[in-house]
């Protein structure tokens, strides 16, 4: 633990972006030898306040301060210059380079202009000795594992003389073995008073490695905690900015489905990604993941859909074994996959919402025989009227309606499809009350006349509104899967998630 006052105060830290204030008066503080969490649910301004303090953006209002002196930094390299350095999940090296290399590029020992080739490699070497690793500092980077590339990022972080480490969802794509190395690593790193700021949506690796927390919700702090002092339901319960005792409980729960299973996955699995998992959908059944942002549910649909391949298990499909090896093989055994990353992987913005809509269809025929301009004309109004698209008119730029309606276009595409099972990851994220309420009517209405729906939500009321059962994840593993009777309640759900079990 720490053994003397702050080495980084933020104060008052104020951001805005047009529209959007990303962090509003935030105060954190961070002491020598210690590992603090920073917390929050997607857009809680977690990234923002990093990026403040590494200096890519400039703050608004506010004033940092490293041991006791105020600062203002141009950009990340000024930042590391005054020892805040920053190791990404994905590695910023160059793996061509030999491990030796990596430590000290542009900082490599010289004679008369002349790289000292043996002094670096005992000098790397020592390096890594301090945090009780032994590599052959000569060989190429690239035949190490993500991990190895980790702690060959936080030697050279080390060796200029950090004072402060962020670790930015460091763990992301490592396997038990590689977590508890690094662990072993960042604990060597406390001894040394180095202060660690750590990033995970990970809970149990939180409650294993962290001092303290603090916690930030809509870009405003709620707290700081001692990790000992704070439940895993409480913090569950001040991330998403409900208290257990205060959570209500829905009424009008939708009734049990008793229909064939439509989608069979038996142990299917992805390293790095998900463990494992078994899961039925059924016809006209409304399945909900429920979990924390980075507990694995776009991980789980994205397997299921073909988008990404499995390393273990299989899938069955109306009874039919399957390999989808690719979306196009899913949507051909009539899957859809609406995904949440609608402006990067669903909309195309400069297209018009009649060519946005028709996208899909025109795919599945083949670009060779293009859809007749009367039957796209057709379809589209269909779907503009069903799903009341504002404004009504289908060569807008899909790119200038509002992000419901940008939503509803989505719809639009995979439901001319007809599909039998739906995917939807966050369908209801960043829009309007109303546009949010007609898509959960439309669940209700697809599912009322058949189709099978995988529903994925952050918000819990959401997921026991729809949802006629709730698979559960934590830490990329389905943990418990429920049926959504009078006994499922957001208490017990949030309990589920924070406690690894169901009630």
């Amino acid at each position: 633990m720490a053994r003397s006052g702050p080495i980084l105060r933020m104060n008052g830290i104020g951001k805005q972006f047009p529209g959007v204030k990303a962090l509003d008066g935030v105060d954190f503080r961070l002491l020598p030898g210690e590992v603090h969490a920073l917390m929050g649910e997607n857009g809680a301004g977690k990234s923002t306040l990093i990026k403040v303090l590494t200096g890519v953006y400039d703050i608004d209002a506010g004033e940092i301060e490293l041991e006791g002196r105020r600062v203002a930094f141009s950009g990340p390299l000024a930042a590391q210059q005054a020892g805040i350095s920053t190791v990404y999940q994905e590695v910023n090296l160059c793996s061509n380079l030999s491990v030796a290399e990596n430590i000290f590029i542009g900082r490599e020992p010289r004679s008369l202009g002349r790289i000292r080739w043996k002094e670096m490699r005992r000098r790397a070497a020592e390096l890594l000795g301090r945090l009780d690793l032994d590599l052959d500092v000569s060989s190429a980077l690239s035949t190490h594992s993500l991990a190895i590339q980790q702690m060959v990022a936080i030697a050279r972080a080390v060796d200029i003389e950090a004072k402060v480490l962020i670790f930015d969802e460091p763990t992301s794509s490592l396997d038990a073995n590689e977590v508890a190395q690094l662990f072993r690593v960042m604990r060597r790193l406390k001894e040394q008073d180095i202060a660690i700021l750590f990033v995970s949506h990970f809970l149990d690796q939180i409650y294993e490695i962290a001092d303290r927390m603090t916690i930030l919700r809509n870009g405003k702090l709620v707290g700081e905690y001692l990790t000992r002092e704070l439940s895993q339901v409480g913090l569950i319960g001040k991330m998403i900015g409900r208290e257990l005792a205060d959570l209500e409980r829905l009424e009008g729960k939708p009734l049990a489905r008793e229909s064939e299973p439509f989608v069979q996955a038996g142990e299917l699995g992805r390293s790095g990604a998900i463990e494992p998992f078994t899961l039925t959908i059924r016809e006209g059944e409304v399945v909900g993941l429920a979990g924390l942002l980075g507990s694995g549910r776009t991980e789980l649909a994205r397997l299921l859909f073909g988008a990404d391949q499995p390393g273990s298990g299989s899938l069955r499909i109306a009874g039919q074994p399957v390999n989808l090896r690719t979306p196009r093989a899913a949507i051909h055994r009539k899957l859809a996959f609406c995904s949440e990353n609608r402006r990067e992987e669903g909309l195309v913005p400069d297209l018009t919402v009649r060519e946005n809509i028709v996208l899909a269809l025109q795919a599945a025929r083949g670009w060779t025989r293009p859809l007749p301009r009367r039957r796209q004309d057709e379809l589209v109004d269909k779907y503009v009227t069903a799903l009341n698209i504002r404004p009504a008119d289908p060569e807008q730029l899909a790119g200038n309606l509002s992000g419901g309606n940008q939503q509803k276009v989505l719809l639009a595409r995979w439901l001319i499809l007809e599909p039998r099972l739906l995917i939807l990851d966050e369908p209801t994220r960043g829009i309007d009350v109303g546009a949010k309420a007609e898509i959960q009517r439309l669940v209700v209405e697809l599912s009322d006349g058949g189709m099978a729906v995988l529903f994925i939500s952050a918000e819990l009321e959401e997921v026991l509104r729809l949802s006629h059962k709730v698979a559960v994840l934590r830490d990329r593993r389905l943990i418990a899967e429920v049926d959504n009777d009078e006994r499922l309640t957001i208490d017990v759900l949030t309990e589920t998630i924070a406690s690894g079990a169901a009630s």
